[in-house]
């Protein structure tokens, strides 16, 4: 197989795993003041994600190195044109994931109810913004055929990084964003939860999972991807799932719909009747001349081998990892307060400690 194409592939699977393990993870992060009624079910909520949200950013990471040492145009053409909303991604992600980790740091419900906002704002915001950046991968950026990003507006040089936020798509990315976070947290919180949690969870699901069908629908009309329709067909299933308590095929069938959502973008451009190396990445709506194709964008044969090498090496491992630390924490969170492990009693003839 070509080697840029291979590269490509890889790049949106760790995309894709990213958005589909922190979807679900930004879900719950918003969802828990919301299902949650007393703080044991709000710490319920945070728990099921608590033992596995970093691994999940891990992917972030992946992505952001594979894309960057297989195709450095298509990487430079994102950062410069979107760095102000993705320093804004890079700082809420800090928030997030320090109000999870200093949350049982310090016994007082005040200071728990003011993680949990953190957390929930934190999510609701990285939800939102990264589904508007889906949505500018979709309409493209002002790039001319020297591959830089033009400024424009009367803001300037932060019109270049703002501007592309205001365009339909990402206005209706950011939309899109929240609400399938919204059904994907709901699904993983019913799976991994008991109780009230779960029923809630459940109830969310089935209430939720129509008005962003709607949308999926309004984007096939729109965009006509065939994966598109499938997304919006998962949802359905989804939400008839979760009415019927079938919380791993609801699950499962959201898990699709965030993965096929995250292909159709970093597909939306590919002319596959054309040749491989005139793959659109990366629309310019300043013309075609300014379009960071495949062919253009990928690093030379040489750094492709050789990251070929170093992939084969790393990425089973953290696939496995991963596999493996779903299965030890795969039991579901109680959603009532946790109680302190009973002592076992001294044997005879020692003192109790």
């Amino acid at each position: 197989m070509d080697l840029p194409v291979l590269w490509f592939g890889i790049a949106v699977l760790a995309w894709v795993l990213f958005f589909v393990l922190e979807g679900f993870d930004f879900g719950v992060g918003f969802l828990g003041p919301l299902l949650g009624r007393t703080e044991a079910e709000r710490g319920a909520a945070v728990r099921t994600v608590g033992p596995v949200w970093d691994g999940n950013e891990v992917w972030l990471v992946a992505a952001i190195g594979v894309t960057f040492a297989a195709f450095p145009d298509w990487y430079a053409a994102l950062l410069s044109g979107l760095y102000l909303p993705m320093i804004a991604l890079l700082l809420l992600l800090a928030v997030r994931g320090v109000a999870i980790e200093f949350r049982g740091k310090h016994d007082t419900a005040r200071w728990r109810d003011r993680c949990d906002a953190a957390l929930a704002l934190s999510s609701l915001l990285l939800a939102g913004t990264w589904g508007a950046v889906l949505g500018v991968l979709v309409s493209g950026l002002a790039l001319s055929p020297g591959g830089e990003v033009q400024t424009g507006g009367w803001l300037g040089g932060l019109g270049r990084s703002l501007d592309p936020l205001l365009a339909p798509w990402a206005v209706l990315g950011g939309f899109a964003g929240v609400l399938l976070t919204t059904v994907h947290g709901a699904t993983f919180l019913a799976l991994r939860t008991t109780g009230v949690l779960r029923q809630r969870a459940r109830r969310l699901t089935v209430a939720t999972a129509p008005a962003l069908l709607v949308i999926a629908l309004a984007l096939f009309i729109a965009a006509g991807h065939a994966v598109v329709a499938a997304a919006a067909a998962l949802l359905a299933l989804a939400a008839v799932a979760a009415w019927r308590r079938a919380e791993v095929v609801a699950f499962a069938a959201t898990t699709l719909a965030v993965a096929g959502s995250v292909v159709a973008v970093f597909t939306a451009h590919l002319d596959l009747g054309a040749g491989t190396g005139a793959w659109v990445l990366l629309r310019s709506t300043l013309g075609a001349s300014g379009d960071v194709t495949l062919g253009a964008a990928a690093a030379s044969p040489g750094a492709l081998h050789l990251i070929t090498v170093a992939g084969v090496v790393v990425l089973p491992g953290v696939i496995a990892y991963q596999a493996w630390s779903y299965w030890v924490f795969r039991r579901r969170v109680t959603s009532g307060p946790v109680r302190p492990a009973a002592r076992r009693p001294a044997p005879a003839g020692r003192p109790a400690r």
